[in-house]
């Protein structure tokens, strides 16, 4: 199931890709001027409303109603994306549902509104604790589990309630170690001084036994000279740069392999291969900031593989699940759990949220963190 990428010129995560281009270029509509910007909203209302003013100045109400939310998420401290082109994209969705025949026109607004508040204000900030376990034959059944702590994602704007609420996590649930799948900083915020104290902040606080173990994600989020900056002093992390470490449990060893992610399968593979030398041994776990790596590391007899990115689309429809994952895959590994064989991938749903002029949303979506229990597999007896 291994997909040939070798002659691929666009990758999802990098500048090359189709998705980069439009968050940044969204990111630009809000340098619009508001007055402009509320006049673009009612011209909008006015289409639906078949140039019915009374119609139109209603539907513009809305609009100003979502702008309003918008425009507080960062006052309070919720989130700190730019509101105008998210403001636009939900004036374009409430259109769709503004030619509905009366009254389910104006329902349809009513439960739009409901919607964002939720997806805007509520579920963004509410971390999941997912809680996994595996067991394998390279393991002691006798000894006690193995417990991994898996985050990813943190897309660090501001220190708000959901990074506390992570924190306070982190550390109730007593994990022997903690990985990271990559991404610290949001993408708005690369070069920005106080995201950088505030990702600091956050990364000082989180401790475990074995260590705390870190790869980083994307190139354009990741910078490698923002990172070494970043992660300067933070001496309790392990920075994994296509390497291989051992820790023990319990007497037993487990290899954590890092690779550095350039989202193009075919070279972050033969990197693999050099970290591997031959099929590992002990239970071994990668660390990979994307999903698109997990064929090639179910080949090479990876036992578990973290990884994130995909934010499990961040907007998901029932029945349907992620819009967008931004993988080599699609929706091949867009959130969750997958077997390959004896391989096994998770796909964190992550903590952040996108930068640039992407919404600050989750529907449907929760960010989450993961607590693995890893154990020996017991032997059945006739």
């Amino acid at each position: 199931m291994s997909g040939n990428f070798s002659n691929n010129s666009r990758f999802p995560g990098t500048v090359t890709s189709p998705f980069d281009t439009l968050v940044r270029f969204l990111h630009l509509i809000d340098r619009v001027p508001t007055l402009l910007m509320f006049t673009v909203l009612f011209l909008l209302a006015l289409i639906p409303a078949r140039a019915d003013l009374g119609i139109a100045f209603a539907l513009w109400l809305f609009f100003i109603g979502d702008s309003g939310l918008l425009v507080f998420l960062p006052r309070t401290r919720k989130s700190f994306g730019p509101a105008k082109p998210t403001l636009l994209a939900l004036a374009l969705g409430r259109l769709i549902f503004a030619i509905l025949p009366f009254p389910w026109n104006w329902i349809a607004q009513m439960v739009g509104t409901v919607l964002v508040v939720y997806g805007f204000w509520i579920e963004p900030h509410k971390i999941i604790v997912t809680r996994q376990s595996l067991a394998s034959s390279k393991l002691t059944s006798a000894l006690p589990p193995l417990r991994l702590l898996h985050l990813g994602d943190l897309h660090v704007e501001r220190i708000t309630a959901r990074e506390l609420q992570m924190i306070e996590l982190a550390r109730a649930l007593k994990p022997d170690a903690i990985l990271f799948s990559g991404d610290f900083l949001n993408l708005s915020y690369i070069h920005d001084p106080t995201a950088w104290d505030h990702t600091r902040t956050i990364l000082r606080q989180l401790s475990a036994p074995l260590g705390v173990f870190v790869v980083t994600g994307s190139p354009p989020v990741d910078k490698p000279e923002v990172i070494e900056k970043l992660l300067d002093g933070l001496d309790h992390l392990r920075w994994l740069k296509n390497e291989r470490v051992t820790v023990e449990h319990y007497g037993e060893s487990i290899d954590i392999v890092g690779v550095t992610c350039s989202h193009k399968p075919p070279i972050d593979d033969a990197i693999l291969d050099r970290v591997l030398q031959g099929d590992p041994d002990n239970f071994t776990v990668l660390l990979y900031h994307t999903p698109d790596l997990a064929p090639e590391a179910a080949r090479r007899k990876i036992d578990l593989q973290l990884s994130g990115h995909t934010h499990g689309g961040q907007i998901r429809l029932p029945f349907f699940g992620a819009l967008y994952t931004s993988s080599l895959y699609g929706k091949r590994f867009e959130a969750g759990r997958y077997a390959i064989n004896d391989f096994t991938l998770y796909v964190t749903r992550g903590i952040g949220m996108e930068g640039e002029g992407a919404p600050r949303v989750r529907f449907l979506c929760p960010p989450e963190i993961i607590l693995w229990e890893i154990s020996g597999e017991r032997q059945q007896t006739l």
